[in-house]
């Protein structure tokens, strides 16, 4: 009859951890949290909100839905963004458009008190298939 002469387990024995590290985690330390910035976020990302809100009342009317399509579809960019611009966006718009689809995206302008945009809002929309 075959038999080992080593012994080998079967199992790998556990590893021993201390009692430390199993049930005591190691506790962190957060710096203080400053909400001034995320506050300011806030209050622009509300403007683009309502700025969202007047562009898609805009493309509800079936006349100018029809004319920014049209555009659109014959490839003419600088015509889609000037209709989008006699909209009267306070803030900047960046169209972008394919045959089964348009994105807009608003985006916050830099000012004195905040150097780079904070926000953007992009509004993505189906219109073929």
């Amino acid at each position: 009859m075959y038999y080992n002469p080593f012994y080998y387990p079967v199992v790998p024995p556990m590893p021993v951890y201390s009692t430390y590290t199993v049930n005591y985690p190691i506790p962190r330390m957060y710096p203080p949290v400053d909400t001034k910035i995320f506050e300011g976020s806030v209050k622009s990302f509300r403007l683009l909100m309502a700025q969202g809100s007047i562009l898609l009342d805009r493309l509800g009317n079936a006349a100018f839905a029809q004319k920014v399509m049209s555009a659109a579809q014959q490839g003419k960019n600088a015509e889609v963004d000037q209709l989008i611009k006699t909209i009267g966006l306070k803030v900047p718009v960046i169209t972008k458009f394919t045959p089964t689809g348009v994105n807009f995206t608003l985006t916050t302008q830099a000012t004195h008190q905040q150097p780079v945009n904070c926000c953007t809002l992009t509004v993505a929309m189906k219109w073929g298939q």
